[in-house]
């Protein structure tokens, strides 16, 4: 039976806390032994020897080696016992914070457990509304993106599932068409821009492709620009652009807001950090501040993890533009049902969210 990945933590966690009281107390003891040895040594070269007077008095006599070499197994024994006792302190001190650890687990075990089979429901229950629906009618292309996110919410839903039981999660079988994708998102985000009457486009200057799952990088992807729409005025634009640089894929996105302002902007992919912007610029953001949560996190967790960065790479009155780079996929790697890269034209025509009333 393997074991608890948390019960591994806290034992290491254990240690370390263990090791270090030991270091410290090691240091100690040193120091102590030092002055003494310092201390014996002088008194050895200048000893005090009884005067005429003090013929009477009774003087004790001590070997210098034997002092020291008990002084050092004295000191060893309480470095070997402080790091006992630390161990079994920190122990103690950690056992609330693993039995935290192991409810949180069940929690989310049981909760993508139970939400699988409405998620299984909904989607068969799709499928049969698709059966009635012409698959180019309005009805069967709304069904057919319903059916796509749920898709992506079961992916979610797994993905919680395998990081709850501590697995590691699976390699990419073959590497994501990103264009392909990012043509997702922005369909995804269609209704969105049009109720909020701004144009969402999409530019393929090339059609990368890199190893990271589809719905991982699908979920990254519409983050950062659910994140751009949501901070961009009516009128405005989101642009998602695809492209190869050397032996990297870039895929960018971009808005035509007012900027981030108000914190570091290297600090926006941590988690619950947040932004000002002047009250009543965006009717989106309540109280006139600028959200980033915890999602642009997760999006740095999910493209780190297949080896990728994501930056802001420019930001301003003008807009900001959010940079994701991946490794390319080898060229024998590439899906067999891929669209050859001349297929699609160098400067594709935008795909676009028709504004609403």
């Amino acid at each position: 039976m393997s074991e608890n990945p948390d019960q591994a933590t806290l034992r290491k966690a254990s240690l370390k806390i263990a090791v270090r009281i030991s270091a410290a107390c090691a240091v100690l003891v040193l120091c102590l032994l030092a002055a003494a040895a310092i201390y014996l040594f002088n008194q050895a070269q200048h000893p005090s020897l009884p005067g005429p007077g003090e013929s009477d008095s009774v003087y004790a006599y001590l070997d210098t080696k034997d002092l020291l070499k008990s002084m050092i197994v004295a000191g060893i024994s309480g470095i070997l016992l402080a790091g006992a006792i630390g161990w079994l302190s920190a122990r103690s001190a950690i056992r609330p914070l693993g039995e935290a650890l192991a409810l949180q687990r069940r929690f989310v075990q049981d909760a993508s457990h139970e939400l699988r089979t409405p998620l299984a429901i909904l989607d068969a229950r799709v499928q049969l509304a698709q059966r009635d629906a012409p698959a180019d009618s309005k009805t069967g292309e709304a069904l057919a993106r319903i059916r796509n996110d749920t898709a992506t919410l079961t992916g979610i839903v797994n993905e919680l599932l395998v990081a709850a039981t501590g697995s590691p999660p699976d390699a990419a079988a073959e590497p994501s068409d990103l264009a392909k994708v990012a043509g997702a998102v922005v369909e995804s985000l269609q209704q969105l821009a049009g109720e909020k009457d701004v144009r969402v486009t999409l530019t393929e200057k090339d059609r990368p492709f890199a190893l990271i799952d589809n719905n991982g990088f699908r979920r990254a992807l519409l983050a950062l620009a659910d994140n751009a729409l949501a901070h961009t005025p009516a009128g405005g634009q989101v642009g998602i652009t695809t492209a190869v640089l050397g032996n990297r894929a870039v895929v960018t996105v971009s808005d035509s807001g007012a900027g981030i302002t108000g914190v570091d902007q290297t600090r926006i992919f941590d988690r619950f950090v947040r932004t000002h912007s002047p009250a009543g610029r965006n009717p989106e953001t309540a109280m006139g501040q600028r959200s980033f949560g915890i999602g642009l996190a997760l999006v740095r967790e999910i493209i780190t993890a297949a080896r990728g960065t994501v930056e802001v790479e420019r930001s301003g009155p003008r807009g900001t533009v959010m940079k994701i780079t991946l490794p390319i996929a080898p060229k024998d790697a590439a899906p067999r049902d891929a669209a050859p890269k001349d297929a699609a034209p160098r400067d594709a025509a935008p795909k676009e969210a028709t504004p609403g009333a």
